[in-house]
C-alpha cells in the first residue's frame, strides 16, 4: 500500500509567459541559423505541451555541405596557435556571464527543468571554458620524453587535430552535453559538425552565436539538426572523429560503423547508477545527497542514481527521511530560482517513467513517495518517486528509467552493497556515503566516476580529471587532458645523434648485443625510466 505521497506543487502559467529576454531572442529568428533544406519540424514545449514550429530539418546533402565548409575553415583554425584558440574560450567565459539569464531561460524553455538545474549547466560551462582556456597552450606544446639511448636519442611527442569531428548531442543537458562538450575539440584545433537534438537546438544556436562573437570563425562550428535516422550515416561518413552521447543501443551501432572506418570515437552511454549508504554513513548527508543525486533535472541526468543500497541498520530511518524529503520538493514551471524540480522533457519520457512505476507497482513494489503525474502543473510533470520492495520482475530493477524515480534496497554488509552495485552491465557514476572507509569502498566499484560523501558533482566537477564510463556506459572521456587529447593525433619524433642504434657490421653483432644487454642492466639498476 502507498503511503502519503503528496508533494509541494506551485501552479504556473508555463511557457505562455516567457521572459522578455527570451521573447526578444526568439524574435531574432534564431532557428534560421540551423535550418536545412528538409521539412519543418515541431516539438512540444515541456511546460505546456503546446506544439511549436522549430526549424527545417537538415538532410544528408546538407551534412555533406557542412563537412566541406568545415574542412576548409578548419585548416585555418588549426593553423592558429593554441594560445589564440584558448583566448576564444576565455572570452566566451566572459560572454556567458553577460548572457547568463538568457541562457538559463533558453535551457528551461527547451528542457522544462528547474532554474537551479539549468544553472548547473551554466556552472559546468564556466568550468570547461576556464579549464581549457588556461591549460590548452601548455598541453599542446611539444613534450620531451626519455629517448631510447639516454644522451644520444632526443624524443618528443607532438599532437595535431583530427580534422573535422562529428558531434551528436542529447536533449537532457543541451548546454553541458551539447554546446559545451565540443569546446575541447575546438581548443584542440578541430572544426565540428554538430547535430544537436531537435528539441534543444536553441541552446546550441545561442552558444554558437556567442562563440562567433568571441572570435570563432562561423564555418568552424556547423549546426545540422534533424532526424538521427536520416543524418546518422552522413555524419559518420564525413567525420575524422566522432563524439556521441545517448543510449547504449545507439552507441553500439555507432561504434560498429565507426570501427569499420577506424574512427577515433568517444561515447557516453546509458547508466543505472548506484548509491551506497554504508553502516557508518552520516544519515542526513546521505539523504541530502540522494535528493540531489536522484531528482536533479527530474532525474533526466546520465549521472542520476536509480539504485540506492542502504545498510539494514540504517534502512528504515533512511527510507522515512528520504521519502519525506522527496515529498517536500517544490515542483513548478517558474523561470526563477526556488523550485526544487521542474518537468520531464516531453511525452516520450513521461510515458516511460509512468510505465516503469506502474509496472513496478504491479509486480509488488511499494511507493513511499510520489508515484503519480501532476497534471495541474503541466502535461509532463511527475512527482519525485521513491520505491521499496522492488523485485527483479520490475523493468526498472535493471533498466534505466531516466526520470525522478529511485528504488531503495536493504543490504546486510559492505560486501553485499559492492556486489549489488557492480551487478549491472553499466558503469558510469556511483556514490558512497561512509565516515571511515568510503574511498576504500569506492575503489571496488565498477564505474568510471565514484563520489565519496557527495552525489554527482564532486567527480564531474573535478574538471582536470577524466569523466566517462566503463562496461556498457561508454568509451573515451571528457574533461581533463584526456578530453583534449582524444580529439588529436599523437606523433612521436625521435632524433638520433652520433651513432645509430645498430651494429656497425656483421662482425660487431655479438659485441653490440652484449653492450646493449649490459647497458639495459645498468639502466634497470639505476631505475631509469
Amino acid at each position: 500500500m502507498s503511503t502519503d505521497v503528496t508533494s509541494t506543487v506551485t501552479p504556473s502559467a508555463g511557457l505562455s509567459q516567457v521572459t522578455d529576454r527570451l521573447r526578444e531572442f526568439l524574435d531574432t529568428d534564431p532557428y534560421s541559423e540551423a535550418s536545412g533544406s528538409g521539412e519543418r519540424l515541431h516539438n512540444a514545449d515541456p511546460f505546456t505541451g503546446t506544439e511549436q514550429p522549430r526549424f527545417t530539418a537538415n538532410t544528408a546533402e546538407d551534412v555533406d555541405r557542412a563537412y566541406a565548409s568545415a574542412r576548409i575553415a578548419g585548416r585555418t583554425w588549426a593553423s592558429r596557435s593554441p594560445e589564440h584558440r584558448a583566448k576564444v574560450l576565455l572570452r566566451l567565459h566572459s560572454a556567458l556571464r553577460r548572457h547568463e539569464d538568457l541562457l538559463l531561460d533558453i535551457v528551461q524553455h527547451e528542457t522544462g527543468k528547474a532554474r537551479i538545474h539549468a544553472y548547473d549547466e551554466i556552472l559546468d560551462t564556466y568550468n570547461v571554458c576556464r579549464h581549457y582556456g588556461v591549460t590548452t597552450p601548455a598541453r599542446l606544446r611539444p613534450q620531451r620524453r626519455r629517448g631510447a639511448v639516454p644522451g644520444l636519442t632526443r624524443t618528443e611527442v607532438t599532437r595535431t587535430p583530427l580534422g573535422v569531428v562529428g558531434f551528436i548531442t542529447p536533449w537532457n543537458y543541451p548546454l553541458t552535453l551539447g554546446a559545451t562538450d565540443l569546446l575541447a575539440a575546438l581548443a584542440a584545433g578541430n572544426a565540428v559538425v554538430h547535430k544537436p537534438d531537435s528539441q534543444t537546438t536553441l541552446t546550441a544556436i545561442i552558444m554558437r552565436r556567442l562563440a562567433i562573437a568571441c572570435g570563432l570563425p562561423a564555418e568552424v562550428w556547423q549546426l545540422v539538426p534533424g532526424p538521427s535516422t536520416q543524418l546518422g550515416p552522413a555524419l559518420i561518413a564525413g567525420a575524422d572523429g566522432l563524439s556521441f552521447t545517448g543510449s547504449t543501443a545507439a552507441g553500439r551501432s555507432i561504434a560498429a560503423e565507426a570501427g569499420r572506418r577506424l574512427l577515433p570515437t568517444a561515447l557516453e552511454l546509458g547508466g543505472k547508477n548506484p548509491m551506497l549508504v554504508l553502516s557508518d554513513a552520516d544519515l542526513h548527508a546521505a539523504v541530502d545527497g540522494a535528493i540531489r543525486g536522484c531528482f536533479s533535472s527530474a532525474g533526466q541526468l546520465c549521472l542520476s542514481f536509480e539504485r540506492i543500497y542502504v545498510h539494514e541498520d540504517l534502512y528504515p530511518e533512511f527510507c522515512a527521511h528520504f521519502a519525506e524529503a522527496a515529498r517536500k520538493l517544490e515542483l513548478s514551471a517558474d523561470f526563477a530560482y526556488g523550485p526544487g524540480m521542474g518537468s520531464l522533457a516531453g511525452p516520450k519520457q513521461f510515458a516511460r517513467v509512468s510505465e516503469h512505476v506502474e509496472q513496478a507497482r504491479a509486480s509488488g513494489a511499494r511507493v513511499i513517495a510520489g508515484g503519480r503525474p501532476v497534471p495541474e502543473l503541466g502535461p509532463y510533470f511527475y512527482l519525485p518517486t521513491v520505491l521499496t520492495d522492488v523485485s527483479e520482475a520490475a523493468e526498472l530493477y535493471a533498466e534505466e528509467t531516466f526520470g525522478p524515480v529511485a528504488a531503495v534496497y536493504p543490504v546486510s554488509s559492505d560486501a553485499e552493497a559492492i556486489e549489488r552495485a557492480n551487478s549491472s552491465e553499466y558503469g558510469l557514476n556511483a556514490s558512497v556515503y561512509s565516515r571511515s572507509h568510503g574511498v576504500e569502498t569506492a575503489r571496488q566499484i565498477e564505474a568510471g566516476m565514484v563520489n565519496v560523501n557527495e552525489a554527482c558533482v564532486a567527480a564531474w566537477g573535478s574538471i582536470d580529471a577524466p569523466a566517462g564510463g566503463v562496461k556498457a556506459s561508454g568509451l573515451g572521456h571528457r574533461h581533463g587532458v584526456e578530453g583534449l587529447y582524444q580529439f588529436m593525433h599523437t606523433h612521436t619524433i625521435a632524433e638520433q645523434s652520433l651513432v645509430p642504434i645498430a651494429p656497425f657490421g656483421p662482425l660487431d653483432q655479438t659485441r653490440f648485443a652484449r653492450t646493449l644487454t649490459t647497458a639495459f642492466d645498468v639502466m634497470r639498476a639505476l631505475r631509469m625510466k
